[in-house]
Parts: C-alpha cells; structure tokens; sequence
C-alpha cells in the first residue's frame, strides 16, 4: 500500500517516475556575483586605487556581511534538506490536492518556494514541472500555472529570509531587526501573492 501512494503521488508531481538527479554544478563565470567582483576591479582600476585599499574595503564588506553570508548558506542548506527530503513537494502536492481551487493556490506553491529558497529562478525549477503536470491533470492551461508559480515567486522574495538578512546588512540595520522587517513586509506579501491568486484563476477558467 506504501508504494501505490508513493507511486500515485510521483504520477502527480512529474510526468514520469525517475531518479532525482542531486548534481552540484560550480558555474561561477554565469553567476551574478563574479559581475559584480569584475566590476569592483574595474573600478579600482578606473579610480586608481591601490591593491591594500581594495583589500581593506573588501575585508569591511565581508565583515560587516558575515553573518547574512553563514544566514543565507544555512537557508540555502535548509532549502536542499527539505527538497531532497521530499518535504518541498510534500507541500507542493498539498496545494496541487486543492483540485478546482489550485489555480488560486498555483501562486502560493511558487510564493512558498522562493520563501524557502530565496530565488524565483529556484522555485521554478522545484515547483514548474509540478504545475505543468498538475495543470493537465485537471484541465487548465499550463502556461498559465507556469505563469502564476513564477508571479507568486516574486512575492515570496520579500520575506524570503535570504533577501532579508542582506538588506539588514546593506542598510546597516541591528540583526535584531530582522523579525521587525520580516513582520512588516508579510502582510503585504500575503496580500499580494493572494491577489495574483484571484488573477491566476480568472485567467485559468477563462483559457480553459
């Protein structure tokens, strides 16, 4: 009986039963950081400021982002924990269960995945095959769940715990602060990733 749920709930979250590949691929050429590192060399470069400056300014940078930098590689850690688990897709196939409701709940799976990753780009990855295969299965167009997980991503950045412990740090906020921020910017994320919901349903029964 355990392997037919099991069975059952893979039928509902890919196309086809598989190997779940755990592949880490170092691409830091593509990476938005190493633009950003060229950068500062360019300008160090361009404004004449020596190699011991560019030092020192570095180590203040890193010191004063050292504890969002261990926030974020613990989340990033959280994150792959709970996917290789099963726990993401767990509550992905949660929402996908919802039936005629899950054009609503389409943009809360992406909203939860950027919440627990930090990154739409991750969310969709995770959750976009689920909404295609989902969106089949009960007969909505999968552009458009495709659409609403990545809408409702976005709205999950602001209360991501990634994005917040970087603008604690970029502000120079006490880390203390953080739930402060974290409490303030829910509401509206909640409230918006919501009306992206309404959005996504009218649309899904109107292209039906």
């Amino acid at each position: 009986m355990g392997k037919m749920i099991s069975l059952t709930s893979l039928a509902v979250a890919v196309a086809a039963p598989a190997p779940y590949g755990a592949v880490f691929g170092f691409q830091w050429l593509v990476a938005a950081g190493t633009a950003c590192a060229f950068a500062t060399m360019a300008s160090a470069l361009v404004l004449r400021v020596s190699v011991g400056k560019y030092l020192g300014i570095l180590g203040r940078v890193f010191k004063q982002l050292a504890f969002s930098l261990m926030t974020i590689a613990m989340v990033l850690g959280l994150a792959y924990v709970m996917n290789y688990s099963g726990a993401v897709v767990t509550l992905g196939l949660a929402f996908a269960a919802t039936g005629a409701l899950f054009p609503f709940f389409s943009a809360l799976v992406g909203w939860l995945g950027v919440f627990l990753t930090g990154s739409d780009t991750s969310a969709n990855a995770l959750f976009g095959n689920l909404q295609v295969v989902t969106a089949n299965s009960l007969g909505f167009d999968p552009a458009v769940m495709a659409a609403s997980n990545s809408a409702g991503g976005v709205m999950g950045k602001m209360i991501s715990l990634t994005s917040l412990a970087v603008a604690v740090a970029a502000t120079g906020m006490e880390r203390s602060e953080e739930g402060k921020l974290f409490r303030f910017t829910v509401k509206h994320s909640v409230f918006l990733a919501a009306m992206l919901g309404i959005i996504a349903t009218i649309y899904a029964y109107a292209y039906r």
